[in-house]
Protein backbone atom coordinates (compact mmCIF):
# COMPACT_ATOMS: atom_id res chain seq x y z
CA UNK A 1 0.00 0.00 0.00
CA UNK A 2 1.28 3.61 -0.64
CA UNK A 3 2.05 5.28 2.72
CA UNK A 4 -0.34 8.40 3.03
CA UNK A 5 -0.05 10.46 5.68
CA UNK A 6 -3.31 10.29 8.09
CA UNK A 7 -5.54 13.35 8.09
CA UNK A 8 -7.32 12.31 11.62
CA UNK A 9 -5.83 15.35 13.82
CA UNK A 10 -6.69 18.22 10.65
CA UNK A 11 -10.19 17.47 10.03
CA UNK A 12 -13.30 17.31 12.16
CA UNK A 13 -14.15 14.26 14.41
CA UNK A 14 -17.50 14.68 11.18
CA UNK A 15 -15.45 14.86 8.32
CA UNK A 16 -12.94 11.77 10.01
CA UNK A 17 -16.35 9.67 10.15
CA UNK A 18 -17.46 10.09 6.55
CA UNK A 19 -14.08 9.61 5.09
CA UNK A 20 -13.86 6.24 7.39
CA UNK A 21 -17.30 4.90 6.02
CA UNK A 22 -16.53 6.19 2.08
CA UNK A 23 -13.28 4.81 2.46
CA UNK A 24 -14.92 1.45 3.45
CA UNK A 25 -17.06 1.81 1.15
CA UNK A 26 -14.74 1.96 -1.94
CA UNK A 27 -13.16 -1.34 -0.59
CA UNK A 28 -16.46 -2.95 0.11
CA UNK A 29 -16.95 -1.92 -3.71
CA UNK A 30 -13.70 -3.59 -4.79
CA UNK A 31 -14.42 -6.79 -2.50
CA UNK A 32 -17.64 -7.48 -4.19
CA UNK A 33 -16.30 -6.82 -7.74
CA UNK A 34 -18.34 -4.23 -9.21
CA UNK A 35 -14.69 -1.75 -9.58
CA UNK A 36 -13.52 -0.96 -13.09
CA UNK A 37 -9.98 -0.81 -12.43
CA UNK A 38 -9.82 3.43 -11.58
CA UNK A 39 -12.45 4.66 -13.90
CA UNK A 40 -15.78 5.02 -11.86
CA UNK A 41 -16.24 6.85 -8.51
CA UNK A 42 -18.13 7.08 -5.35
CA UNK A 43 -18.61 11.13 -4.05
CA UNK A 44 -20.19 11.73 -0.62
CA UNK A 45 -21.12 15.23 0.45
CA UNK A 46 -19.97 16.62 3.66
CA UNK A 47 -22.54 18.15 5.91
CA UNK A 48 -22.85 21.85 6.40
CA UNK A 49 -21.66 21.73 10.01
CA UNK A 50 -18.27 20.53 8.09
CA UNK A 51 -18.75 22.79 5.32
CA UNK A 52 -20.67 25.53 6.04
CA UNK A 53 -23.00 26.88 3.08
CA UNK A 54 -20.28 25.73 0.55
CA UNK A 55 -21.43 22.51 -1.09
CA UNK A 56 -18.15 20.29 -0.22
CA UNK A 57 -17.54 16.58 -1.15
CA UNK A 58 -14.95 13.72 -0.73
CA UNK A 59 -13.96 12.18 -4.24
CA UNK A 60 -11.23 9.03 -4.61
CA UNK A 61 -7.62 10.31 -5.76
CA UNK A 62 -7.49 9.59 -9.29
CA UNK A 63 -5.48 6.52 -10.51
CA UNK A 64 -5.76 4.52 -7.12
CA UNK A 65 -7.64 1.49 -7.08
CA UNK A 66 -10.32 1.36 -5.01
CA UNK A 67 -8.84 -1.37 -2.46
CA UNK A 68 -5.76 1.26 -1.89
CA UNK A 69 -8.27 4.10 -0.70
CA UNK A 70 -7.87 4.90 2.50
CA UNK A 71 -9.92 7.78 4.72
CA UNK A 72 -7.10 10.10 4.43
CA UNK A 73 -6.07 9.85 0.72
CA UNK A 74 -10.09 10.80 -0.22
CA UNK A 75 -9.54 14.34 -1.66
CA UNK A 76 -12.35 17.21 -0.94
CA UNK A 77 -12.90 19.02 -3.52
CA UNK A 78 -15.81 22.08 -4.51
CA UNK A 79 -18.95 21.70 -6.34
CA UNK A 80 -16.14 22.04 -9.76
CA UNK A 81 -13.82 19.31 -8.68
CA UNK A 82 -11.07 21.78 -7.26
CA UNK A 83 -9.23 20.06 -5.02
CA UNK A 84 -9.76 22.02 -1.25
CA UNK A 85 -6.74 20.95 0.27
CA UNK A 86 -2.90 19.94 -0.99
CA UNK A 87 -2.79 16.38 -1.77
CA UNK A 88 -0.01 14.27 -4.35
CA UNK A 89 -2.83 12.81 -5.98
CA UNK A 90 -4.95 13.86 -8.95
CA UNK A 91 -9.00 14.21 -9.41
CA UNK A 92 -10.81 13.68 -12.25
CA UNK A 93 -12.67 16.37 -12.95
CA UNK A 94 -14.48 14.62 -16.05
CA UNK A 95 -15.88 12.37 -14.00
CA UNK A 96 -16.99 13.96 -11.90
CA UNK A 97 -19.33 15.82 -13.91
CA UNK A 98 -22.36 12.73 -13.26
CA UNK A 99 -21.67 13.03 -9.73
CA UNK A 100 -21.98 16.88 -9.31
CA UNK A 101 -24.81 16.78 -11.03
CA UNK A 102 -26.71 14.17 -8.88
CA UNK A 103 -25.21 16.42 -6.14
CA UNK A 104 -26.77 19.91 -7.59
CA UNK A 105 -30.06 18.43 -8.05
CA UNK A 106 -30.93 16.55 -5.16
CA UNK A 107 -29.81 18.09 -1.59
CA UNK A 108 -31.09 14.87 -0.08
CA UNK A 109 -27.93 12.78 -2.00
CA UNK A 110 -25.27 12.15 0.74
CA UNK A 111 -23.77 10.14 -1.41
CA UNK A 112 -23.82 9.04 -4.90
CA UNK A 113 -22.11 5.53 -6.38
CA UNK A 114 -21.51 4.84 -9.71
CA UNK A 115 -20.16 1.52 -11.24
CA UNK A 116 -19.36 -0.04 -15.18
CA UNK A 117 -19.93 -3.82 -13.88
CA UNK A 118 -20.39 -6.23 -17.00
CA UNK A 119 -24.12 -7.18 -15.57
CA UNK A 120 -25.37 -3.60 -15.12
CA UNK A 121 -23.63 -2.54 -18.76
CA UNK A 122 -25.59 -5.57 -19.91
CA UNK A 123 -28.87 -4.88 -18.71
CA UNK A 124 -28.62 -0.95 -19.60
CA UNK A 125 -27.97 -2.26 -23.33
CA UNK A 126 -31.25 -4.11 -23.27
CA UNK A 127 -34.17 -2.52 -24.35
CA UNK A 128 -36.79 -3.56 -21.79
CA UNK A 129 -34.30 -2.27 -19.41
CA UNK A 130 -35.20 -3.74 -15.53
CA UNK A 131 -37.70 -6.42 -15.58
CA UNK A 132 -40.02 -7.55 -13.21
CA UNK A 133 -38.64 -11.01 -12.46
CA UNK A 134 -37.15 -11.23 -9.57
CA UNK A 135 -37.43 -10.20 -5.58
CA UNK A 136 -34.35 -7.73 -6.08
CA UNK A 137 -35.50 -6.24 -9.13
CA UNK A 138 -39.24 -5.17 -7.27
CA UNK A 139 -36.85 -2.94 -5.28
CA UNK A 140 -35.44 -1.02 -7.96
CA UNK A 141 -38.24 -1.02 -10.05
CA UNK A 142 -40.24 1.08 -6.98
CA UNK A 143 -37.60 4.09 -7.39
CA UNK A 144 -36.08 3.54 -11.10
CA UNK A 145 -35.01 6.25 -14.00
CA UNK A 146 -33.65 5.94 -17.00
CA UNK A 147 -30.64 8.28 -18.87
CA UNK A 148 -29.99 7.95 -22.31
CA UNK A 149 -26.59 7.39 -23.06
CA UNK A 150 -25.03 10.60 -24.45
CA UNK A 151 -21.31 9.77 -25.04
CA UNK A 152 -18.66 9.86 -22.51
CA UNK A 153 -20.32 12.01 -19.95
CA UNK A 154 -17.34 14.72 -19.02
CA UNK A 155 -19.75 17.54 -20.69
CA UNK A 156 -21.70 19.83 -18.69
CA UNK A 157 -24.64 20.77 -21.20
CA UNK A 158 -25.65 17.19 -20.41
CA UNK A 159 -26.36 17.84 -16.56
CA UNK A 160 -29.73 19.22 -17.13
CA UNK A 161 -30.96 16.56 -19.04
CA UNK A 162 -29.18 13.74 -16.56
CA UNK A 163 -31.38 15.75 -13.70
CA UNK A 164 -34.47 15.66 -15.71
CA UNK A 165 -33.96 11.88 -16.10
CA UNK A 166 -33.32 11.31 -12.12
CA UNK A 167 -36.04 12.93 -11.08
CA UNK A 168 -36.62 11.88 -7.60
CA UNK A 169 -35.47 8.30 -8.18
CA UNK A 170 -32.82 6.81 -5.96
CA UNK A 171 -32.17 4.03 -9.16
CA UNK A 172 -30.40 5.55 -12.38
CA UNK A 173 -29.92 3.14 -15.14
CA UNK A 174 -27.59 4.83 -17.56
CA UNK A 175 -28.42 3.60 -20.79
CA UNK A 176 -25.52 1.20 -22.73
CA UNK A 177 -23.22 2.81 -19.67
CA UNK A 178 -23.96 1.19 -16.00
CA UNK A 179 -25.40 1.73 -13.07
CA UNK A 180 -25.80 4.67 -10.50
CA UNK A 181 -27.64 4.59 -7.09
CA UNK A 182 -28.25 8.14 -4.84
CA UNK A 183 -28.59 7.79 -0.80
CA UNK A 184 -29.52 9.98 2.06
CA UNK A 185 -25.90 8.05 3.42
CA UNK A 186 -23.10 6.16 2.24
CA UNK A 187 -24.76 2.84 3.63
CA UNK A 188 -28.08 3.51 1.95
CA UNK A 189 -26.48 4.20 -1.57
CA UNK A 190 -24.01 0.89 -0.60
CA UNK A 191 -27.19 -1.13 -0.45
CA UNK A 192 -29.48 0.25 -3.21
CA UNK A 193 -26.16 -0.20 -5.68
CA UNK A 194 -26.13 -4.30 -3.77
CA UNK A 195 -29.26 -4.49 -4.84
CA UNK A 196 -29.63 -2.87 -8.35
CA UNK A 197 -26.32 -5.21 -9.09
CA UNK A 198 -28.02 -7.68 -7.98
CA UNK A 199 -30.99 -7.45 -10.05
CA UNK A 200 -29.11 -7.13 -13.03
CA UNK A 201 -27.09 -10.40 -12.36
CA UNK A 202 -30.30 -12.58 -11.70
CA UNK A 203 -32.02 -11.00 -14.98
CA UNK A 204 -29.03 -11.84 -17.30
CA UNK A 205 -28.77 -15.46 -15.55
CA UNK A 206 -32.48 -16.01 -15.63
CA UNK A 207 -32.36 -14.98 -19.81
CA UNK A 208 -29.97 -17.55 -20.23
CA UNK A 209 -31.86 -19.85 -18.96
CA UNK A 210 -35.00 -19.52 -21.19
CA UNK A 211 -38.44 -17.58 -20.40
CA UNK A 212 -38.93 -16.01 -17.42
CA UNK A 213 -41.79 -15.28 -15.18
CA UNK A 214 -42.86 -11.81 -14.45
CA UNK A 215 -44.17 -10.47 -10.79
CA UNK A 216 -47.20 -8.97 -10.44
CA UNK A 217 -47.40 -5.22 -10.79
CA UNK A 218 -49.37 -5.06 -7.62
CA UNK A 219 -46.87 -6.50 -5.58
CA UNK A 220 -44.09 -4.05 -6.95
CA UNK A 221 -46.53 -1.48 -6.36
CA UNK A 222 -46.22 -2.45 -2.33
CA UNK A 223 -42.78 -2.86 -2.57
CA UNK A 224 -40.92 0.17 -0.53
CA UNK A 225 -43.21 -0.68 2.77
CA UNK A 226 -41.91 -4.18 2.56
CA UNK A 227 -38.05 -2.63 1.95
CA UNK A 228 -39.10 -0.87 4.86
CA UNK A 229 -40.23 -3.98 7.12
CA UNK A 230 -37.09 -5.70 6.02
CA UNK A 231 -35.05 -3.30 7.64
CA UNK A 232 -36.48 -2.26 10.48
CA UNK A 233 -36.95 1.09 8.81
CA UNK A 234 -33.44 1.80 8.99
CA UNK A 235 -32.52 1.34 5.38
CA UNK A 236 -28.84 0.96 4.75
CA UNK A 237 -27.79 1.60 8.44
CA UNK A 238 -29.39 -2.15 9.02
CA UNK A 239 -26.38 -3.89 7.43
CA UNK A 240 -23.54 -1.06 7.34
CA UNK A 241 -22.34 -2.23 10.75
CA UNK A 242 -21.90 -6.03 9.24
CA UNK A 243 -20.37 -4.04 6.23
CA UNK A 244 -17.55 -2.61 8.12
CA UNK A 245 -17.09 -5.67 10.26
CA UNK A 246 -16.82 -7.30 6.99
CA UNK A 247 -14.21 -4.53 5.34
CA UNK A 248 -11.81 -4.60 8.54
CA UNK A 249 -11.75 -8.51 8.32
CA UNK A 250 -10.94 -8.62 4.61
CA UNK A 251 -9.54 -4.96 3.71
CA UNK A 252 -8.14 -3.87 6.81
CA UNK A 253 -6.36 -0.17 6.67
CA UNK A 254 -8.91 1.52 4.97
CA UNK A 255 -9.84 3.95 7.93
CA UNK A 256 -6.12 5.06 8.39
Amino acid sequence: MIAIPSLQESVSPEEWQLRCDLAACYRLVALYGWSDLVFTHISAKLPESVSGPEHQFLINPYGLMFDEITASSLIKVDMQCNKLHDSPFPVNPAGFVIHSAVHEARPDAQCVLHTHTRAGVAVSAQKCGVLPISQQSTFVLASLAYHGYEGVAFRDEEKPRLQADLGEANFLMLRNHGLLTVGKSIADAFLSMYTFENTCRIQIDAQAGGEVTSVDPQIVSGVAQAMRVQTGGLGGAFVWPSLLRKAQRDAPGYDS
